[in-house]
């Protein structure tokens, strides 16, 4: 995990010296601060700004949570554990992920944008992280304080008459024009807008349009105008409306209406979706790209990249503008239906170009667009005669749930989908809810929740049968075996698997699940000693993954090679598959395949003659997984491997020892781990040899466990379990 997920400054940052410096002393005092103050003030830019200052005080790093995308409380938690790169299969709370995760860590915090809506639940769960991590510090930036004990707050004023023009003019600059003229004409101008480096900003993408003197003139107009406001409303509040609502007023009829459809989108948007929600009456198709084009060059959108390319967002603030007018337009349910079907297909694209060389991509723009999705779910769960899609929704991103290590929040959507009543017995209503039900099996069985997987399964089961659906049937039948397989039930494993791809072939199913059905299966006929048959499967599913680009299943494959090459005494080839493994488990944030490549790895590594480097893997693995669940998922086949390691491991370094290097892997990071894991650390003499040949790692029957023992020597004077 990366120490800082700040975003870096796309422009100078102007002024607020003296801010940053009291905000620091702050931090130096309390352990929660609060930077408050009127929309478009700087709360964020100044958090941000600070906390890149004290990143080097923080050893486990500083990190940002944006909420203002939210709508649903229940989330909060599922965005802090985003926000800190965590991923966990189990089925425990965020909160308690947060919590253990957060106990022993000197961290910042910066919770902002918009938290205003979900204050309740912020405030409760901040105070409960910090109660329960005394190295926890929450930096938090909002119209609001939270109101928790022992929260500083910091009123962040607007800027000075210096730094006002300053920006006003460096900003000008960045446009292209010199904010010449009268410096009176500029003066007033700032002092017009009282300095809200928003409305600043506004002003300057306007100059390469309109003197300062024009600015200044229907800026005045627009004062003249709005000047009654709301009732109450405080005169910044009142200023920054007027500000927004002058450049409002200064923007054409088609970019006033693209400025209100905006206001729809959740989080950061491709210029696909905007052409297809927000194309129609008034603004044709052709015309959104130009449209988009001068938002931007206004300010009103910013250009941002992406791990899934170049995506455009709106301020909170103009976005919440902008959702004013669309309400007064009385459009704003038509527009989110139209939002909410855009990410449906987008999801049913993603499911479909994830069995493809697109497998990457697709798992990059899904990560992108999840304030977007999460939004198209809340809106088809807010009636019963939406539910049906919710639960298309729910199970169509199974991959994003499984295959990107979200099964907590997929957890949270298929429990909420399923739940909703009468829905209708009939396709395709009855279709999307036997599809929720298999994927939320699969989510609960890799959470180690099997009685909720077998009562989802069961009914998926039943009811794929009553009506005759053969592909729902198949997935029930083989999500059963694959919880057959994990609770050490091979005879039933095999014939649940080995039904289930019969299915497949005669329906002419082929995807990503397909294939991982082969590979469990193999991993069933390995554990029963036929090394032979799994292999063969193992190649198929490699030879399709190749001609598909796939790689998702690829890795869980490699895996299952690894292993018979490593029986077959070739610790070279193990290695070498693993790594890969490791590699593609990584990228996609699956955190059960990694940690299964991390563990047979660590046999490979005290096979090779590193009996110390096999001990920093195990205890490596240890951290993930607790992330994952119950360790190697209470099998004693999955056990096998690790059970030898450390009784191998153990007996070339002596107990002390082995708990020393241990207890050095344990406190590993994720990304340390992996790094460690790949770099292929070994006794250079030992590896490779022609006549090196491994012990069998796994065995037809259950592998004896090593009694836990406390590590000695260890540093922290903490360790782990010998064997998982």
């Amino acid at each position: 995990m990366r120490r800082s997920n700040l975003p870096a400054e796309l422009n100078r940052f102007v002024g607020r010296a003296a801010e940053q410096d009291q905000l620091v002393r702050l931090l130096d005092e309390f352990r929660m601060v609060t930077v408050v103050g009127v929309g478009g003030v700087g709360k964020t830019r100044l958090a941000l700004r600070a906390a890149a200052a004290l990143q080097k005080r923080y050893v486990d790093g500083v990190r940002l949570a944006e909420l203002a995308a939210l709508r649903d409380p229940g989330l909060v938690a599922h965005a802090l554990v985003e926000a800190l790169a965590l991923t966990d299969h189990t089925v425990r709370s965020p909160r308690e992920v947060l919590l253990e995760h957060l106990a022993e860590r000197r961290l910042l915090l910066l919770v902002v944008d918009g938290f205003e809506h979900l204050v309740e639940e912020c405030a409760g769960l901040l105070r409960e992280l910090l109660l329960g991590c005394p190295g926890l510090t929450v930096l938090a930036a909002g119209r609001r304080s939270l109101r928790v004990d022992g929260e500083a707050v910091f009123t962040l004023a607007p800027m000075d008459e210096a730094d006002a023009m300053e920006l006003l003019a460096g900003r000008a600059a960045e446009a292209g024009v010199v904010a010449g003229g009268d410096a009176g004409t500029l003066r007033e101008l700032c002092r017009r807008l009282d300095g809200i480096p928003l409305a600043l900003e506004l002003a300057a993408a306007r100059l390469p349009l309109l003197t300062p003197a024009q600015l200044l003139r229907r800026l005045e107009d627009r004062f003249r105008l709005l000047d009654g406001g709301r009732r109450g409303a405080l005169p910044r509040h009142r200023t920054l409306r007027t500000a927004i609502g002058w450049s409002h007023e200064l923007c054409t009829p088609e970019e006033r209406l693209l400025w209100a459809r905006l206001s729809v989108f959740a989080g950061p948007f491709d210029l696909e979706a905007v052409e297809y929600v927000c194309a129609g009456a008034g603004l044709s198709a052709d015309r959104v790209l130009d449209v988009l084009g001068e938002l931007l060059a206004q300010s009103l959108v910013a250009r941002e990249d992406t791990a899934a390319g170049p995506r455009f967002r709106m301020l909170d603030t103009v976005r919440a503008y902008g959702a004013e007018w669309l309400e007064a337009l009385g459009d704003t349910e038509r527009m989110r239906r139209r939002h909410r079907d855009w990410y449906v297909g987008f999801a049913t694209w993603c499911e479909l170009e994830w069995f493809s060389p697109r497998q990457g991509e697709v798992a990059a723009a899904t990560d992108v667009a999840l304030p977007n999705l999460r939004a198209a779910l809340e809106l088809c769960l807010e009636s019963a005669e939406d539910a049906s899609l919710a639960r298309h929704l729910a199970g169509t991103l199974w991959f994003s749930w499984v295959g990107c290590g979200r099964l907590s929040e997929g957890r949270h959507w298929l429990d909420r989908a399923v739940a909703v009543p009468a829905y209708e017995p009939v396709a395709p209503h009855e279709e999307a809810r036997l599809k929720a039900l298999w994927v939320l099996g699969y989510v609960a069985i890799l959470q180690g929740d099997p009685t909720a997987a077998v009562a989802a399964l069961h009914e998926c089961g039943e009811r794929a049968r009553a009506t005759g659906n053969a592909t729902a049937e198949a997935y029930a039948t083989h999500r059963m075996g694959c919880l057959a397989l994990l609770s050490d039930d091979l005879p039933r494993a095999e014939e649940l698997i080995g039904r289930a791809l019969d299915a497949y072939r005669e329906i002419g199913e082929l995807n990503s699940n397909v294939l991982m059905g082969q590979v469990e299966l193999a991993m069933v006929r390995a554990f029963q000693g036929d090394l032979e048959g799994a292999v063969a499967l193992c190649a198929e599913v490699r030879e399709v993954c190749e001609e598909r680009g796939e790689r998702w299943t690829r890795a869980y494959a490699l895996y299952v090679l690894a292993y018979a090459a490593l029986t077959d005494g070739d610790p070279v080839s193990a290695r070498e598959l693993l790594s890969e493994c490791v590699t593609i488990n990584h990228a996609f944030h699956d955190l059960v395949g990694l940690v299964l490549a991390i563990e047979l790895l660590a046999l490979v590594t005290v096979v090779e003659g590193d009996a110390e480097e096999a001990a920093v893997l195990q205890g490596a693995a240890v951290p993930v997984w607790r992330s994952v669940g119950l360790p190697l998922f209470g099998s004693a086949h999955f056990n096998g491997s690790r059970a030898l390691c450390a009784r191998q491991a153990g007996e070339a370094l002596g107990g002390a020892a082995y708990q020393a290097w241990y207890g050095e892997g344990e406190r590993l990071s994720l990304d340390a781990a992996v790094e460690r894991a790949l770099a292929g650390r070994g006794d250079p003499a030992g590896r490779g040899r022609a006549g090196a040949r491994a012990p069998r790692p796994f065995r037809a029957g259950p592998a004896p466990v090593p009694e836990t023992r406390k590590p000695a020597g260890s540093p922290t004077g903490k360790g782990g379990e010998a064997a998982g």
